[in-house]
């Protein structure tokens, strides 16, 4: 729901309903994940998108519906429904999809959640969208320390908090199954938790023209960017417009203080032993998603040579991905940091890096409950 927030926000203010669809479930080559919605506002007016083209008509019409009678519906599209090539799902993958209304009536609590979400303060919504045809709609706004709303019962609530709060600590979004009263044993109610964590780190050390380059991308692809590089002169906001922070410090100094988690990742650029060896003996030994450095192939064996003599594991080494980056050809710094993100996007969802017309099966790779947030 994160691409629609400004345009819902601006009809619930106005007091206005909308419909919205958000895709709750994704099986095989999904076009979207669970998460992604599509809003359609009182002058019919629709944003966002929940297939990427290919269901947005169906998913336009049940919004319109939920938007006029507040009845929210889950519904299925897939290759073996019989109307699967009339809306256009055509892809091969399945998806459910969400609809209901929101409103100021419905939905009081919509206002304090966009404040949370645009202030990065972690946040999710558990709504109940199966099991119990009274409940359906009914929903839990869950913060790290609180929990607000009701999807009917006591029990329920307290098992819905606390595996939410686990859920939102690692930005995880998915459905979860209880027991009609909440147990965790069963699977008759199914609640879909929407986690709005904050933007996932990307560190980049080495403030480098290289470094400018991957900073802009990883800003592009929603990455909370830091350029880090112990020389002043070099580590300026003027040279890294599109990071969030420039930092002047040690990088292994820098990396062994600062918040990092299972989502962050770290682009090594130095290409310097001094900087490189102690670094990477602390980032390889951190729970990070990613871990790349650039330099050639004789300076990664060399890495490899101290970083062992560090006492560094084959298990720990096998975590560096260096030469940083893909082979496609890249030699400018923009596509060197093409390179670079596309072995970031193939490391996050699990692609091989080939050319698709080279391979069968599925093109969008099954998702790890790790790897999804």
């Amino acid at each position: 729901m994160r691409d629609v927030l400004d345009d819902l926000l601006s009809w619930w203010q106005a007091g206005e309903p909308v419909g919205v669809g958000t895709v709750v479930g994704t099986w095989k080559s999904a076009p979207r994940q669970p998460g992604a919605s599509m809003a359609v506002g009182p002058d019919g007016t629709a944003v966002g998108s929940v297939s990427g083209g290919c269901v947005e008509g169906a998913v336009y019409e049940l919004a319109e519906a939920a938007r006029a009678d507040g009845r929210p519906v889950l519904q299925r599209y897939g290759v073996s429904d019989d109307d699967a090539y009339s809306v256009g799902l055509t892809c091969g993958g399945i998806i459910d999809v969400f609809v209901e209304r929101v409103d100021r009536t419905g939905f009081p609590e919509f206002g304090e959640l966009v404040q949370d979400v645009r202030a990065g303060n972690p946040v999710a919504v558990a709504t109940l969208i199966s099991g119990d045809e009274a409940r359906i709609g009914q929903r839990m706004i869950v913060r790290p320390d609180s929990a607000g709303g009701t999807l009917g019962s006591t029990r329920m609530d307290d098992a819905v908090r606390d595996d939410v709060q686990g859920m939102l600590e690692q930005g995880r979004t998915g459905i979860v199954h209880y027991g009609p009263d909440g147990e965790r044993r069963g699977d008759e109610i199914a609640v879909f938790v929407a986690s709005y964590a904050p933007p996932p780190r990307m560190i980049v050390f080495g403030a480098i023209d290289f470094a400018a380059a991957v900073a802009r991308i990883g800003a592009f692809l929603g990455y909370r960017v830091t350029v880090c590089d112990a020389r002043p002169t070099f580590a300026t906001k003027k040279r890294f417009p599109d990071a969030d922070e420039v930092i002047v410090a040690w990088p292994h100094k820098y990396l062994a203080k600062t918040e990092v988690d299972g989502r962050t990742v770290v682009c090594v650029l130095t290409h310097d032993p001094k900087f490189d060896v102690p670094l990477l003996e602390i980032a390889l030994r951190l729970p990070l998603a990613y871990v790349g450095a650039m330099g050639s192939r004789r300076t990664n064996e060399d890495r490899l040579t101290q970083l062992r003599e560090r006492g560094l594991s084959d298990a720990e080494l096998t975590r560096l991905h260096a030469p940083i980056g893909l082979d496609v050809g890249a030699r400018t710094p923009e596509e060197t940091a093409v390179s670079v993100a596309a072995e970031l996007i193939a490391a996050r969802w699990g692609g091989t890096g080939s050319q698709l017309r080279a391979t069968a099966g599925p093109i969008h790779h099954e998702v790890s409950a790790a790897a999804a947030r």
